[in-house]
């Protein structure tokens, strides 16, 4: 095991090598490695440790760019190392509820899907000044599109390409940021879902945000003959149909870890067996198209509307 940063100014249990040196982590030939450094510098490192032959897990998102994430995804593949990004909610048995359900049909085809998340950033670790955390730095990688980016995994996940998005990215919480706090988008599916459904793609809206003084993670989905809930806070699934009492399809809290284990696990097991990963290089370069494109459309100026002029 190789250790970089602060835990290499003590002894730690376990640990082979501890350095700070990307070159003395390639001259130890590690098998795998984790790469949890901000967003802008996952690139560079990761794709070091490919071509070396290293099979990597790497945090959400892939990179920062999304012409790093396509570089890095090119060079896992050359070098044929798996390649798995950490967007940890695939792994939640609350969320696979939620979509084995819109897949069996459950709610009909689907035709609206709302998802949000939202938590007030200074909340989020209470024991450190968040206004030097990556989360608010635009240097490393901050800002809602990139810190909240794992619901465009998931929804990509379930629903599948995205065809059209239209975005705006803002702050709107006065928390003096100089990332975006506020995100709304528009996606429209390629296809309808579920695959033999026939009519319209699904669209859904995206809401994510810094400034909610409660906490949320909710996906709603909308079909033809009932309404699927899935609140990732409380860890239920919540289905709702014409004359019918709801169901509650999964009510089992997770602890906070359980993820994150399940995530590792499923890594190792394709670095082993050399099963695909469960999230892989090309869907953290989907993921970042989708936030290219959410900006791209913010470039874009709206239409303008003459103050008093919709009575």
């Amino acid at each position: 095991m190789v250790l970089r940063h602060s835990e290499c100014d003590e002894a730690v249990d376990g640990a082979d090598v501890c350095t700070t040196s990307l070159d003395e982590a390639v001259a130890f030939a590690p098998k795998i490695a984790v790469i949890s450094t901000p967003a802008p510098f996952h690139a560079a490192s990761a794709i070091t440790l490919a071509t070396a032959g290293t099979h990597l897990l790497v945090e959400k998102p892939l990179a920062a760019l999304v012409e790093d994430a396509r570089a890095l995804e090119q060079a896992a593949v050359a070098a044929g190392v798996v390649l798995q990004v950490g967007y940890n909610l695939r792994f939640l048995d609350s969320l696979a509820t939620f979509r084995n359900a819109l897949a069996a049909n459950r709610i009909g085809r689907v035709a609206s899907v709302r998802a949000e998340v939202g938590q007030y950033l200074p909340d989020w670790r209470p024991r450190a000044d968040w206004r030097n955390a990556v989360s608010a730095r635009a240097d490393l990688g901050g800002g809602v599109l990139l810190e909240l980016s794992h619901e465009f995994d998931y929804l990509l996940w379930i629903f599948g390409k995205v065809r059209n998005v239209r975005g705006w990215t803002g702050r709107q919480g006065g928390l003096g940021l100089e990332v975006e706090d506020t995100v709304h988008a528009v996606l429209e599916f390629a296809a309808p879902f579920p695959a033999n459904a026939a009519g319209v793609a699904p669209v859904a809206s995206v809401s994510l945000d810094f400034i909610r003084r409660d906490t949320v993670r909710r996906c709603v989905a909308i079909g033809e003959d009932g309404t699927l809930v899935w609140d990732g806070i409380a860890s239920q699934v919540r289905l709702s149909r014409v004359g019918e009492n709801d169901d509650l399809l999964h009510d089992a809290k997770a602890d906070r870890d359980d993820s994150y284990l399940t995530q590792l696990d499923a890594f190792i097991n394709s670095v082993e067996t050399g099963a695909p990963p469960t999230v892989s290089g090309l869907d953290g370069v989907a993921t970042l198209e989708i936030i290219n494109a959410v900006r791209r459309s913010q470039a874009a100026d709206g239409v303008a509307l003459a103050p008093g002029g919709q009575g």
